[in-house]
């Protein structure tokens, strides 16, 4: 089977090909007459996919519901969880390239998720990274913390709040699209699983830049 990269731009509709290529010009454009370079990059491309994936890609079950007494609604893991939290730490980097101009590029990004992700999702999604991309912005644009202490903190506040919104939605979605019970996504296992997944990136990403600081590598205080 082969690669359709015309199919991969529309989401499956190729005759939305020009008007989907013309939208992304402008998207990169705007990108980059907002002073954004390669995080910003990133950023906007990696919050519609990942939104993308949790409607596409199955969740790996770590323990199925039923199996265990204390674990009733079983628990699941999206294999996209921990790059889900790195958006965060992203998100920290994009702000350091192009300042505050980096909540435009969060619309951006989750007006594309729309087009690539159900929209129970791309709703939930939105809510989400409203919510949990404002804590994680306040934190680290006003916090005296050095810069590795407010990638995990900000992290740690926002992922949390994500999570919970996401999951909520996710639940809904599937209750709409493939008819699953109330409680499939959103129970507090799944919820303690995919907050420790998210900060896993946040913690490594910290630990490399608390290195880097200690070496006079990189100043505490980059903004």
């Amino acid at each position: 089977m082969g690669f359709d990269i015309g199919a991969v731009l529309t989401n499956g509709h190729p005759g939305l090909l020009i008007p989907a290529l013309a939208a992304l010009g402008l998207t990169f454009s705007a990108i980059w007459l907002l002073q954004g370079r390669v995080w910003a990059m990133i950023y906007v491309m990696v919050i519609p996919f990942l939104n993308w994936s949790f409607g596409v890609i199955p969740e790996f079950q770590v323990l199925a519901p039923g199996q265990n007494s204390l674990f009733s609604q079983g628990v699941s893991l999206h294999p996209m969880t921990i790059v889900t939290g790195m958006v965060f730490v992203v998100r920290d980097f994009v702000q350091r390239e192009m300042g505050h101009r980096v909540l435009i590029l969060m619309a951006i990004a989750v007006s594309w998720s729309f087009f690539y992700a159900w929209p129970v999702i791309a709703l939930a999604s939105g809510i989400a990274f409203a919510i949990s991309e404002g804590v994680d912005w306040l934190l680290f644009t006003f916090s005296k913390y050095r810069l590795s202490t407010r990638i995990l903190l900000s992290s740690a506040l926002a992922a949390p709040v994500d999570t919970t919104v996401f999951l909520y939605g996710a639940d809904l979605a599937k209750q709409m699209q493939l008819g699953l019970e109330p409680g499939n996504s959103l129970h507090v296992w799944n919820w303690v699983v995919f907050v420790i997944g998210k900060m896993v990136g946040a913690v490594v990403v910290s630990a490399i830049i608390r290195r880097r600081e200690n070496l006079g590598l990189t100043s505490p205080t980059d903004a």
